[in-house]
């Protein structure tokens, strides 16, 4: 089991230039028009690349292709290839996703200054404006169509979501770097050590394999009236709750009769074991310390400290210890039995 969630030293992007981009593009035999534009991306660097064509396309996406650069010491080559390969198994059950583009029945490869990166199609989507009933019955089946399918094999190398990965581990990260104010620093560790004490009855007896890992409404946009899943950057081995509770974030009733539309529909087409809701609480806990371990690991590249301006600041811990204890306060019942989920 993989036990640390970011891997080696992670490096920076600044020396990833155009040319560089284009090189690594026409490295698999691809001619490009020398048109590159950046697309956003806070973890890894993806840009869109004109091929040069003899003939006008039917589809003007079909003009492009989308290569993506991996952020170097967040996953091996080896993990790399566990998302491609789950990607590549829906596309072979007709389950609309999409998949990296192969070489010589390769798809991760690596550019002069050891960048791992990969080749995407460009297809377009429109992200839903709301959650109605009907579209949260086809979430429901789509996402029980993938997980029957996340099921059907191992993933070797990815990740665990657990308490020790995205608990613990991310907890001595924030400790040993000095990332909490010192006024926090000691309430924090308080509260997660807590939340990961009083949550390790919920996950007894509960299965894990590979999901989608983070199925918010970013990811998710619609063919048509079909929704897909993009970006499995974030594959785990995890509950099947994980990627359900993501869809239905919330805990107020609104959210949790939303919850249940898709869920019905997800029992027509696979088993559920209900008591992983149990687990919603936690798993929200255990996102928002990962998610401070990840702005810190990154926060020396300037982009995060636009976008994260307040990180540093009494205000983002105040905020963080406030959710932490509330979360903490409904684990504490759920255990007890107590239905927040």
């Amino acid at each position: 089991m993989i036990k640390n969630a970011w891997g080696g030293e992670t490096q920076h992007f600044y020396s990833l230039t155009p040319d560089n981009v284009l090189d690594a593009f026409e490295s698999l035999g691809l001619k490009s028009t020398g048109r590159v534009l950046q697309l956003n991306s806070m973890e890894n660097r993806v840009f869109e690349v004109e091929l040069e064509l003899d003939h006008i396309p039917d589809n003007p996406s079909e003009r492009f292709r989308i290569i993506k650069f991996y952020r170097p010491g967040r996953w091996s080559k080896d993990q790399i290839n566990d998302e491609h390969e789950f990607l590549f198994d829906l596309l072979s059950h007709e389950i609309q996703a999409i998949a990296p583009l192969k070489f010589n029945d390769q798809s991760v490869f690596q550019n002069d200054q050891k960048l791992y990166f990969c080749l995407f199609p460009k297809k377009g989507g429109r992200a839903a404006d709301e959650w109605t009933d009907p579209l949260l019955s086809q979430m429901g089946r789509l996402l029980a169509r993938l997980h029957n399918i996340g099921a059907s094999k191992k993933s070797e190398h990815r990740i665990h979501l657990n308490i020790e990965t995205y608990g613990i581990k991310n907890l001595e990260y924030l400790l040993q770097n000095n990332t909490i104010p010192l006024e926090y620093a000691n309430s924090y560790e308080t509260i997660v050590r807590q939340i990961c004490t009083e949550s390790q009855p919920l996950f007894e007896g509960i299965k894990t394999q590979r999901v989608h890992g983070d199925c918010h409404h970013g990811n998710t946009l619609l063919a048509g009236e079909n929704p897909f899943l993009i970006d499995f950057d974030d594959m785990v081995v995890a509950p099947k709750i994980q990627d359900i509770w993501m869809v239905t974030p919330g805990d107020d009733e609104y959210s949790k009769n939303q919850r249940e539309v898709l869920l019905q529909a997800y029992e027509s087409m696979s088993d559920f074991d209900r008591r992983e809701l149990k687990l919603i609480e936690t798993l929200r806990a255990l996102r928002m310390i990962h998610f401070s371990s990840w702005i810190a690991h990154r926060y020396e590249d300037d982009s995060f400290k636009r976008v994260f301006p307040t990180f540093n600041t009494t205000q983002y811990w105040e905020r963080e210890l406030f959710c932490l204890r509330e979360s903490l306060g409904k684990i504490i019942d759920n255990v007890r039995g107590a239905q927040y989920y």
